[in-house]
């Protein structure tokens, strides 16, 4: 039996590291390596690796494929058509109707608020308490920055002894039922306003139709206020409001005339006419408030 140089046969085993290999040429001589071995492991080699990735591939395949039933799954029945009978849907009656009604209701609003000048313009309404003191109530009378002194009143039922001139006349042919008197003063400056009272605003109306430039109510003095508009040249103004004709005659208590350059005379004049006016509009205003929470 003959050992041969190289002792026995070897295989090459392409699964075991190449370092571990048995390897013929370098068990003796020099022998040339077997090239086409070589080649025949790395070719099984790369066939494993080739394998191992198609496999690995179509377990992700299916990994994702599971996620995406999964997915489905757990969502099922959102928009998705009911399988269940028609014996357990809603019945009709629990379905709301498209042609079903709104609830309707009765319309509601507030009465529309009572008219101030409804309670002024006639007495079978202006009840409320009427003096001097309340139309002009208090010591003194702030305008502004202005402030005037109150001097006398004076309150009678025959009006005409409380006018001069054309005035007179006029109130007669309304039926005027009392006028009522107050005088305000600032320094040498006084005015009087004279407020005429009527049973309604029409004769209150037809009385005002009747004045002229002449028709003037009689200034008044006392209580500190010396007298004034007797000889000289004044200032005055005549209105009305509701049932009410209201007049001013404004001067100097010095005797001095009032020219159009008086600034303070024409002042105080227009200030008590605007008090005035707003004294009946407030009673008016009182009136209609306590009708509507009565």
């Amino acid at each position: 039996m003959s050992f041969g140089q190289g002792g026995p046969d070897s295989q090459w085993d392409p699964w075991t590291p190449q370092s571990q290999q048995r390897q013929p040429w370098n068990s003796g001589g020099g022998d040339t390596p077997d090239w086409a071995a070589l080649a025949e492991a790395s070719e099984a080699r790369a066939k494993r690796r080739r394998l191992l990735f198609i496999g690995g591939g179509a377990l992700a395949t299916v990994a994702v494929a599971a996620a995406v039933a999964v997915a489905v799954v757990s969502t099922g029945g959102s928009g998705q058509a009911s399988d269940s009978p028609s014996s357990q849907l809603p019945s009709t009656a629990e379905i709301p109707s498209a042609t079903a009604k709104a609830p309707s209701f009765a319309p509601t609003s507030a009465p529309p608020p009572l008219d101030p000048e409804d309670f002024i313009s006639s007495a079978a309404k202006d009840k409320a308490a009427l003096a001097p003191e309340t139309l002009f109530p208090g010591t003194q009378l702030t305008m502004g920055d202005t402030v005037y002194k109150k001097g006398p009143t004076a309150d009678t039922r025959t009006c005409s002894s409380a006018a001069q001139q054309t005035l007179p006349k006029a109130l007669e042919a309304g039926g005027c039922t009392r006028l009522m008197r107050v005088t305000y003063a600032k320094d040498d400056i006084a005015v009087t306003v004279g407020v005429a009272v009527f049973d309604t605003a029409a004769k209150a109306g037809q009385a005002k139709s009747a004045t002229d430039s002449k028709s003037i109510v009689k200034p008044l003095s006392g209580g500190g206020v010396g007298s004034f508009c007797t000889g000289a040249v004044c200032r005055t103004t005549t209105n009305s409001y509701g049932r009410y004709v209201y007049f001013t005659i404004a001067g100097h208590t010095n005797g001095k005339d009032v020219t159009e350059q008086d600034t303070a005379a024409f002042q105080i004049g227009d200030d008590l006419g605007t008090f005035t006016y707003r004294q009946i509009h407030r009673r008016g205003e009182a009136q209609a408030s306590a009708a509507a929470n009565g």
